[in-house]
C-alpha cells in the first residue's frame, strides 16, 4: 500500500513538474494540460470534477494553476497529494524566473527570445482556445438551461460590457446558491 502511494505520489509530481515546466500562457494552459493528464491519460480524476475545480481555482485568489493543483493534488492523494503537486507546479516557475531576472537586460533585448514568445503566443491562444470550447460544450451538453443561460450571461457581460470578472463570479456563485436554496425548498415540501 505504501509502494502504491509513494508511486502515486512521485507520477504526481512529476506529472505537474513536466507540465508546468513546458507550459507558457498562464492557468488555462496548465489546466487544460492537467486535464488531458489526470483525467484522460490517468484516470484519477472524473472529466465533472477537473470541470469543478476549474471554476474553483479560477475563482479562488492566487494563480489559477496553483490553486487547481491544490485541489487536484488533495483529491487524488490528500495533503501529500496536494504539497507533490503545488512543488511540481511552483518548482519550473521558480526556476525559470529566477534564471531570467540574473540575465534579464540580455534576455529581454533578444531577437530570438522576441521571435520565440511571439511564435508561443499564438499556441497560447490555440490551447486557451480548446479550454473555451471543451468548458462551454460541457455546459451546452447538460441541457440545463439556466447554467447555459449564465454562461451565455457572463460572456456578454465580459466581452460586450467589459464588466469585471470579480462581479460576475460573484453573481455565478449567488445564482448557484440560490438553485440549492430552492432545490432544497422544493425537496422539503
Amino acid at each position: 500500500m505504501k509502494e502504491t502511494m509513494a508511486r502515486r505520489l512521485w507520477t504526481l509530481f512529476t506529472s505537474m513538474l513536466i507540465i508546468s515546466a513546458f507550459t507558457f500562457g498562464g492557468g488555462f494552459v496548465i489546466v487544460s494540460l492537467m486535464k488531458k493528464k489526470l483525467v484522460d491519460e490517468l484516470h484519477w480524476l472524473e472529466e465533472e470534477e477537473m470541470l469543478d475545480m476549474t471554476a474553483l481555482a479560477q475563482s479562488a485568489p492566487g494563480p489559477i494553476a496553483v490553486n487547481a493543483a491544490i485541489l487536484a493534488g488533495r483529491r487524488i492523494a490528500g495533503l501529500p497529494g496536494m504539497l507533490c503537486a503545488v512543488a511540481g507546479t511552483l518548482i519550473p516557475p521558480i526556476v525559470i524566473i529566477g534564471a531570467i531576472s540574473l540575465i534579464y537586460t540580455q534576455f529581454a533585448a533578444n531577437e530570438w527570445v522576441k521571435a520565440a514568445l511571439t511564435g508561443m503566443s499564438c499556441g497560447v491562444a490555440a490551447v486557451i482556445s480548446d479550454v473555451v470550447y471543451g468548458l462551454g460544450s460541457k455546459v451546452v451538453g447538460s441541457r440545463d438551461g439556466v447554467r447555459i443561460a449564465l454562461m451565455v450571461i457572463a460572456f456578454v457581460l465580459t466581452f460586450f460590457f467589459k464588466v469585471n470578472v470579480i462581479f460576475i463570479i460573484l453573481g455565478a456563485i449567488a445564482v448557484g446558491v440560490a438553485r440549492i436554496f430552492l432545490a432544497g425548498k422544493e425537496g422539503a415540501r
